[in-house]
């Protein structure tokens, strides 16, 4: 059975053109593909005498959006983004004229339930982005120690009830262990109190994000992109990078920053119109900065 078409909506697609400068003929790279949505655009923008190379790690967005992208400009390749420079090898490409890092989990992968992204899945606590690679988180949250549990929590979701959550945590895998989503997420909500502030936002939510930072490295090889991309670009190109929450932005603010190689051009990062966030609520904690390489 082939996947579902994607039902993403990319986040900042305005600001995403208007920092990358799309123009016919230009080789660009989206190194997040997700749901094809940036992909998209950008291919839509470079035309037939261009090309954009879409990387992902999930091989269920490579299989899917690579069909809805047919017809498009585009290489689908998996693939990790830390590894573009071995990937632009590969097809024969010196350098690029800009990358696109949208560090965001998509619609898609929510919807999935066998994934365990979305909070009321009933499959398991996976959160892998390469489902073929790596330890699931329900095998990390019935593994580890209640201290190192609490770290991970603490230093990945930044979330101050994270000793409550691991002691719960703990307490239960040692009759029910947690297997599931849906299992861990109301296990989190009886640990966190809603504040009226917060109320939007759901309790486990940091926790969760805490888990699949872990699981997949995504603050390591982030950084390790980011110390490799301007080798990958054209004088002028340009790295643009989509951030959700402050993990990712202070690595990016700080790698721009301390980069030779780099001018950066955005002094504070670009946020989601109100209409955008109106219209899709997951681009609220949404953070685009770009450099250009000099």
């Amino acid at each position: 059975m082939n996947p579902p078409s994607p039902v993403h909506v990319p986040v900042m697609l305005d600001e995403v053109v208007d920092w990358l400068r799309p123009r016919s003929g230009a080789v660009l790279v989206d190194g997040t593909l997700g749901g094809g949505g940036h992909t998209r655009a950008l291919a839509e923008r470079v035309g037939d005498s261009g090309r954009v190379i879409a990387l992902d790690r999930d091989p269920a967005a490579v299989e899917a959006a690579g069909r809805c992208l047919a017809g498009l400009p585009v290489e689908v390749v998996q693939a990790n983004f830390a590894d573009l420079p071995e990937v632009l090898k590969g097809l024969a490409i010196a350098a690029v004229d800009g990358v696109l890092l949208d560090l965001g989990i998509s619609s898609d992968q929510l919807a999935d339930a066998q994934r365990g992204f979305s909070f009321s899945a009933d499959g398991p606590l996976d959160l892998r982005f390469d489902p073929t690679a790596g330890e699931p988180a329900w095998r990390i949250v019935n593994r580890l120690s209640a201290k190192h549990l609490a770290e991970v929590i603490y230093r990945y979701g930044e979330e101050r009830h994270s000793r409550r959550i691991a002691r719960a945590i703990v307490k239960r895998r040692r009759s029910d262990p947690v297997r599931s989503a849906a299992d861990l997420a109301e296990l989190v909500r009886r640990c966190v109190p809603r504040s009226r502030a917060g109320r939007r936002i759901d309790p486990a939510t940091r926790t969760f994000q805490a888990l699949r930072i872990a699981v997949n490295d995504e603050l390591k090889w982030l950084q390790i992109a980011l110390g490799r991309m301007p080798e990958c670009l054209t004088p002028q190109g340009r790295l643009a990078v989509i951030s959700f929450h402050s993990l990712e932005d202070r690595c990016v603010k700080e790698a721009f920053r301390d980069d030779e190689r780099l001018e950066v051009l955005t002094r504070k990062p670009a946020r989601p119109s109100e209409e955008e966030v109106a219209a899709n609520p997951r681009a609220r904690s949404a953070k685009l900065r770009a450099a250009e390489k000099t």
